[in-house]
């Protein structure tokens, strides 16, 4: 029981990368807002003499922050989170059916993702107009959220800067590998991969995993402020936790708060999955890798239904985000609208996005995502013809 323990926890460790030294970003800013601000930008040129394009320069006009419209989405979005949970908590207090507590989770995760988007925009220093703003909200946001704000800004710029890039995987991203490298691998490699590119560890244990045990550290070699971060986050959530029980008992704890919770980080990691993990897909090696093409090619345009897209914070406009990071997530659509250029024809609809639960490996001499059954068959093929 002991070994299963650790090769789960080894190969969770495997799936979010925080093993794998491929990721050499340097981070020597010291500021919050310095930081922040580098973060939101490739870490260096795509490729040597890359200009962007006029119309990609004029989407900076949609990076403006806006004081009103950040707090009526706190407000929005805060306030209906509380209330369902009360109304979770009412439910039990008056006896009434679990499963009448349960539905009432499923709003209340549907809020506290968009809640998390709000968190993520604090991250990339474009939800309010001030980086102190944005540092307070996205650190009180992330004692909710069990994400503590400085360590998460920083993994997450770094996928920003390396998203697409097959040399520079490795912290803030999903495991993906190549099909060369599955090959190449012991045995045991590959069953933590396969493992964790199946729907339910990914989906189902992985938030909890995530969320709840690997977000309490600091990520490999972490500079003070993150590390500060991290235990100033970990010290409100216990404390939080120790409230919550004394006042409302484990029992109702636990089924009001994590319920919630699993339902809003399966739907996350699935945002963030998606995103990246379609096809076609773009990924390049470091010489070959360009930041535009990787916006416009390797991040998805998710076409959701309208009220999916608002509790999504319109993240699935993900293109849009990757290209200008600092735009918030009330621009994001207008951006889309007033951009014809943006308007891709190949949008990633919810229907077609379940597809890529099959997408497991990147085929690199093809450029596409495959599964494991199309990359067995290619294999045993390139076997026969070598027999032959």
């Amino acid at each position: 029981m002991g070994s299963a323990r650790k090769i789960m926890y080894t190969s969770l460790r495997y799936y979010w990368q925080f093993e794998n030294e491929e990721v050499t970003m340097s981070d020597s800013l010291s500021t919050d807002a310095a930081s922040a601000a580098a973060h939101t930008q490739p870490a260096r040129p795509a490729r040597k003499g890359e200009e962007r394009p006029q119309w990609v320069l004029n989407l900076k006009k949609y990076e403006k922050a806006s004081v009103g419209r950040a707090a009526w989405q706190v407000i929005n979005t805060a306030g209906p989170y509380l209330l369902f949970l009360a109304l979770m908590y009412l439910t039990m207090r008056m006896g009434l059916p679990i499963w009448i507590t349960l539905l009432l989770a499923v709003p209340a995760g549907g809020f506290l993702v968009r809640l998390f988007i709000l968190f993520h925009d604090c991250t990339h220093g474009s939800f309010l107009p001030t980086q102190r703003g944005v540092r307070v909200l996205g650190t009180i946001i992330g004692c909710v959220t069990f994400t503590p704000f400085a360590d998460w800004r920083h993994a997450h710029g770094v996928h920003h800067s390396t998203s697409g890039n097959l040399d520079r995987r490795g912290l803030g991203d999903v495991w993906t590998m190549t099909v060369d490298e599955y090959v190449a691998s012991k045995p045991l490699r590959r069953f933590l991969y396969r493992s964790f590119r199946n729907p339910f560890v990914m989906f189902g244990l992985g938030p909890l995993f995530m969320f709840i045990i690997v977000q309490r550290f600091p990520t490999r070699h972490a500079k003070w402020n993150q590390v500060r971060s991290v235990l100033f986050t970990d010290l409100v959530i216990a404390a939080l936790v120790v409230i919550g029980i004394l006042t409302i008992g484990l029992k109702a704890y636990l089924i009001i708060h994590f319920v919630p919770f699993l339902i809003a980080g399966s739907a996350g990691i699935w945002l963030f999955y998606v995103q990246h993990q379609f096809d076609p897909s773009y990924w390049e090696r470091a010489e070959e890798w360009g930041s535009m093409e990787s916006a416009l090619e390797g991040s998805s345009y998710y076409k959701l239904p309208k009220v999916l897209q608002w509790f999504s914070g319109n993240i699935g406009l993900h293109h849009v985000h990757h290209l200008r990071p600092r735009i918030p997530n009330y621009n994001l659509e207008r951006c889309l609208r007033e951009t014809p250029e943006l308007q891709l024809k190949d949008a990633l609809t919810l229907r077609r996005s379940w597809k890529s639960i099959r997408l497991n490996i990147w085929d690199e001499a093809n450029k596409q995502l495959i599964s494991f059954r199309t990359m067995a068959k290619m294999l045993r093929a390139q076997q026969a013809q070598l027999a032959g």
